[in-house]
This record gives structure tokens, C-alpha cells and sequence, in this order.
């Protein structure tokens, strides 16, 4: 997968996505991230890239003109002619794992970060091709968000992890909170690990697993919770 990044701040960038998991699948060619700083692409003597918003209003609005020119740059290098363009807005769709499932499919991805007030309408009605939001709450600019988009993809695109199976019973994949997890050693400053997993008794821990699962996203999820088809075996596990 191709990646493209249009913003203000590239190195915001370097470390966040330039180790891990992110850093590995750059290394082995599974993905490329290429930044552009939309002040290059300004045309004004100060490299200015916004203005006061027309009608009035606090805080100041980004610029068309840098935004298309730098947009235009990235299709002289594309694959496709109109890659799925994703702007970062609080007016958008709350990024969700169904939609990262979706956007790791793509070839390419072009993401836009605004700041200020955000970004020009026009520009919007132009390129963009959605408007997601990583939550109801404020943030400086477009960089963080994408970010988190980025490396919630990235690990889904085939080969990035060692498989499917690394994955598909995490947290919010699987459709349920996952289960609590134990490492050595079986005793720590007086705490436990459920003799379950101890046992070896794989039918036994899947069982336990499942039940945890379920009772935790019931308990804070409930959100989640209602949009799973529970099983007959559900019902007997989340009897008292």
C-alpha cells in the first residue's frame, strides 16, 4: 500500500511511524509513506498558507491553492487517478475497525490533515472523499488522527503481521473487549494466575476465554455488547 500524507507538520510523523510494526512493513515493501509540507506548495513570497474566513469568525482557514497544487503533485505519482482521500475532521464518521478492515483493501490513500479552522471548503468538495474522525473531542490539527488511522490499517494489510489469527481476537476485531491475559510467573506479590490456564485443558481455557470476553464487554461496552449474536453456549456462560 501506498500512502500519502498532505500536511503542515511532516515530522510529527518520523517517530511514531518510523518504528515497530509500522518501521518493519516499510522495510519489507508491504506499505510506503511519503509526506508533503502543503507550505512548499504555497505560491505566496511568506509561504503563507492561510487566511481570515470570509463572513467573519475567529482563527483562520486554510488556503486552496497549496492544498490542490500539493494534491495535484501526488497524482503525477500514482497508480490510480483518484486515490480515496481521507480528510481528518470532527465533522466526520468515527473511524471504527470495520472501516480500517476497508481502508487496508485500498492501493492507495491519500490523507489531509487541516489545522486552523480547517481547510477551504472547495478543496473538500474537490478531493476528499471522506471526512472520518477519530473521536468527539478536539485536537490541534489532522497529524494525530491520521496517525492512529494509519497504524490501525497498517497492521491489518496482508503480511504486516505474522497472520490473521494475530489480530482477529483483539479488542473491538473480534467484536468483544478481549479476555485478560497472564504471562510467568503463575505467582506475583501474592496475585495468581487462574488455574484454568494453568490446567492444559485447551476446551476448558477456550470456555473461560469466551466468558471473560463476554462479561467484560457487557460490563463496559454495553454499546458493543447489544450488536453481538449470542450462541447457546453465550447464554450458559453468562448464567450466575
Amino acid at each position: 500500500m501506498k500512502i500519502h500524507v498532505l500536511t503542515l507538520f511532516p515530522e510529527m510523523f518520523y517517530g511514531p511511524l518510523g518504528s515497530s510494526i509500522i518501521k518493519r512493513a516499510r522495510e519489507d515493501e508491504k506499505l510506503s509513506i511519503d509526506y508533503y509540507q502543503i507550505r512548499d506548495y504555497s505560491t505566496n513570497k511568506h509561504q503563507k498558507v492561510d487566511d481570515y474566513p470570509y463572513g467573519g469568525g475567529s482563527g483562520m482557514v486554510m488556503t486552496p491553492q497549496p492544498i490542490m497544487d500539493a494534491y495535484r503533485d501526488i497524482l503525477k505519482n500514482t497508480q490510480k487517478q483518484t486515490p480515496r482521500t481521507i480528510y481528518l475532521s470532527p465533522k466526520g464518521k468515527v473511524f471504527s475497525q470495520e472501516m480500517a478492515m476497508e481502508l487496508s483493501r485500498e492501493e492507495e490513500l491519500i490523507f489531509l490533515c487541516g489545522h486552523y479552522e480547517g481547510v477551504d471548503q472547495r478543496v473538500i468538495d474537490e478531493i476528499v472523499t471522506d471526512e472520518i474522525s477519530i473521536g468527539d473531542y478536539v485536537l490541534t490539527g489532522g497529524e494525530l488522527p491520521a496517525m492512529v488511522m494509519i497504524d490501525a490499517l497498517s497492521r491489518l494489510i496482508p503480511g504486516v503481521l505474522s497472520g490473521p489469527e494475530a489480530y482477529e481476537e483483539e479488542s473491538i476485531h473480534s467484536g468483544l473487549l478481549e479476555y485478560p491475559q497472564y504471562t510467568r510467573p503463575p505467582s506475583f506479590e501474592g496475585k495468581e494466575v487462574p488455574k484454568i490456564l494453568l490446567s492444559g485443558d485447551h476446551e476448558k481455557i477456550r470456555k473461560w476465554r469466551r466468558k471473560e470476553a463476554l462479561m467484560l464487554t457487557r460490563d463496559r461496552r454495553p454499546d458493543l455488547f447489544q450488536k453481538i449474536e449470542l450462541t447457546k453456549e453465550d447464554y450458559k456462560l453468562l448464567k450466575p
